[in-house]
């Protein structure tokens, strides 16, 4: 189907293919599924963070299984460098030349796997490629694919051996999703599933085939751009993102990028249920996940034990929606 062909319903029917074949793998988890979902037609990065066990690398490896996408993994570790990532140029005594030798960035689907168990010098090498989709080596740029998508994994800050991502770089993340325990009932099914295999279980064991290609996503993508954004729903999201930096318990607060991201997220998520137009209570379920990470409590609501994520949810209510 061709980018000029796709409408809405097309987009809803592609992503229902996707959920079901990661569902044949991953028990539960629908709420992260669609979040990755919108990320993948908004051309967002996604940040999973979750306990160890909790199939955040598995659920990631589903998801590229079924896009159809070439796919690379990097296991972040405190002895990764740069050029492990980015790849380098490499002198070719035969030739007399140098030549490019190209590292796992070069991709259409990054899984960046703990990302926090490297120092931030080698986590600096995805700014560029997340932000501009290019990687510059020795003065070269390097052009991406324009549907370039990072999903990272990381373990809880509280964890040990781990490097808190800086800033810069959080921003660059459309979403935080915080992947919980499952369910009693859905653990039950995990166990039930999974605990008579032997080895590690792999997306194509388990039947997960690609049911979307490059073409397609691109066509999905372009179909979400024809999604509405009333003037009233611009100004809302403006207003939402402003008050993050004008409460007094957070030292800082969102930045403009936040905004843009969450607009093109909700259209995204308006396009998924198959709606020409963007609500408000597009913005309310979205603002958590784009906001979470990119704000900052201040020293006194530190100590009077004040959460990030209760505060976005009071700004949420304290800011009017339009009707």
């Amino acid at each position: 189907m061709s980018a000029q062909t796709m409408t809405l319903a097309d987009v809803g029917q592609l992503a229902a293919r996707i959920r079901a074949e990661v569902g044949k793998g991953v028990i539960g988890q629908t709420e992260t599924v669609d979040s990755l979902l919108i990320a993948l037609l908004a051309q967002g990065h996604v940040l999973l963070e979750g306990p160890p066990g909790t199939a955040k690398t598995f659920l990631a490896q589903c998801f590229a299984a079924s896009l159809g996408l070439d796919f690379s993994r990097i296991q972040f570790t405190p002895d990764l460098m740069p050029g492990d990532i980015l790849g380098s140029n490499l002198f070719n005594f035969q030739t007399s030349q140098f030549t490019l030798t190209r590292g796992p960035i070069f991709c259409e689907l990054l899984l960046a796997d703990e990302i926090n168990r490297t120092p931030p010098k080698t986590q600096a090498a995805l700014l560029e490629a997340m932000q501009e989709r290019r990687v510059t080596l020795d003065g070269t740029a390097h052009t991406l694919p324009a549907h370039f998508l990072v999903v990272a994994t990381q373990n809880p800050i509280e964890s040990q051996g781990v490097y808190p991502l800086p800033e810069a770089q959080l921003d660059r993340f459309l979403f935080k999703l915080l992947v919980p325990y499952p369910t009693s009932e859905e653990e039950a099914r995990i166990v039930a599933t999974f605990g008579e295999r032997a080895g590690p279980s792999r997306p194509a064991d388990l039947g997960i085939a690609a049911v979307a290609d490059a073409a397609g996503i691109a066509a999905a993508a372009l179909a979400v751009k024809s999604v509405t954004l009333a003037e009233s729903v611009v100004d809302y999201v403006v207003r939402l993102v402003r008050a993050t930096r004008e409460s007094a318990d957070l030292a800082s607060g969102a930045s403009p990028r936040a905004a843009v991201l969450l607009a093109n997220a909700a259209r995204a998520r308006a396009a998924l249920e198959g709606r020409g137009y963007v609500l408000p209570d597009d913005i309310k379920a979205l603002a958590p996940a784009v906001l979470r990470h990119r704000l900052l409590l201040s020293p006194a609501a530190e100590i009077e034990g004040k959460q990030v994520e209760a505060l976005v949810g009071e700004l949420v209510e304290a800011t009017e929606a339009p009707r």
